[in-house]
């Protein structure tokens, strides 16, 4: 790379020009750690609260694919399950709903027919409010399965990709139910202590204070937005209000963590694909992680997103790449052909997340990272 400063001033300008208040930018090639930077505040109305390297993030849907994609191809490679069995079969309340006849290749596809998303918190508050204890309770999180059951489709099964939170909440309840544990003690179990891939953890309790980190680790977070449902700025509690009315654990988000514990649970997703036999099974690393051609249109591996033009990976990345979105500002895109890994972590939410900006810096960033990395 020829000078870290042209991506540096990037990251910068997304600080000068409010697309978030700050961010860290992680770049691995081959294995070796090629940029590391990190700009702004946790908060403009802190101004001493200066993000480094070490700031945790609520990645969002990073969760997705880090937590729940990663624990299915771990109970996939143990013969628990297998791609084309049927929701229904782990989780018997869906016997006979519309959704219960889904497999969970469907859900993974986002193509079961279920919609993107279902205010479900509102319901639990509402419970809430006569019944002190029940956030976040194993009761409000069996309440959100039955409300998930039943659900009316919108479109057949397979003809279409709608991306759902709801497909993922059932896939989480289902690790849980196949695991015997939750998932939040199964991914540290089997993925994050394994991996040493800390500080990559669910918060599974109550709101912390401002700027305080996750239990165990002495570490920074930068708050997201704030919220007129709970009445406080957000700040070591999951942004996603489902996934706070579940009590911070769920399939679809509630997972916080640095660039380098995001990278270390990258790293062996590109390890599988490329043949190296680690926590990952290199067939089912491929499979998860190639575009499926089942479904019309759709740019959607398993869990994973493939680029599609326009990309918010830009125009460099290879077509075997794989990535994801979170909605507070994160992302992370892997080109396991030229060996590129690249992490952005921002709060893009905070205080609103009215603010959209990230929208056109993330395709920006990547390019700019292919060019001073790459030389393309």
């Amino acid at each position: 790379m020829s000078s870290p400063d042209p991506i540096q001033s990037a990251l910068q300008g997304g600080v000068d020009d409010g697309t978030f208040p700050g961010a860290v930018l992680a770049v691995r090639l081959r294995g070796r750690m090629v940029y590391e930077g990190a700009v702004g505040y946790l908060s403009p109305q802190y101004p001493g609260s200066v993000v480094t390297a070490h700031t945790c993030y609520d990645l969002a849907s990073l969760t997705k694919v880090l937590a729940t994609t990663t624990a299915w191809v771990l109970l996939i490679q143990s013969g628990q399950v297998a791609l084309d069995d049927r929701i229904d079969r782990i989780l018997a309340e869906l016997r006979d709903s519309p959704v219960g006849v889904a497999t969970v290749r469907q859900l993974l596809m986002h193509s079961s027919g279920l919609p993107g998303w279902r205010p479900y918190y509102e319901r639990i508050a509402a419970t809430e409010a006569v019944q002190s204890g029940f956030l976040g309770s194993a009761a409000a999180r069996q309440i959100v399965l039955g409300y998930i059951a039943r659900e009316d489709l919108l479109y057949e099964r397979g003809s279409r990709s709608l991306y759902s939170d709801l497909g993922f909440m059932l896939l989480g309840f289902a690790v849980e139910r196949l695991s015997g544990e939750s998932l939040d003690q199964f991914c540290r179990r089997r993925v994050y202590d394994p991996l040493d891939a800390h500080p990559l953890t669910y918060v599974p309790r109550g709101p912390l204070t401002q700027h305080a980190a996750p239990p165990g680790a002495a570490l920074p977070i930068a708050p997201t937005e704030e919220d007129g449902w709970r009445g406080r700025m957000l700040c070591g509690e999951v942004h996603d209000e489902n996934a706070f009315a579940l009590g911070g654990v769920a399939g679809h988000a509630g997972l916080f963590g640095t660039a380098r514990a995001v990278l270390a649970v990258a790293q062996v997703w590109m390890a599988g694909w490329r043949g190296d036999r680690g926590l990952l099974e290199p067939s089912l690393a491929t499979r998860f992680t190639t575009r499926q051609q089942t479904v019309p249109n759709s740019s959607w591996a398993l869990g994973w997103d493939t680029p599609s033009a326009p990309s918010s990976s830009g125009a460099h990345f290879s077509p075997e790449s794989f990535g994801h979105l979170g909605y507070t500002g994160t992302s992370l895109w892997v080109d396991p052909v030229k060996e590129l890994e690249v992490v952005l972590l921002s709060n893009r939410v905070h205080p609103t997340r009215r603010n959209e900006r990230i929208r056109a810096f993330r395709p920006l960033i990547h390019d700019l990272v292919c060019r001073e990395v790459l030389g393309v």
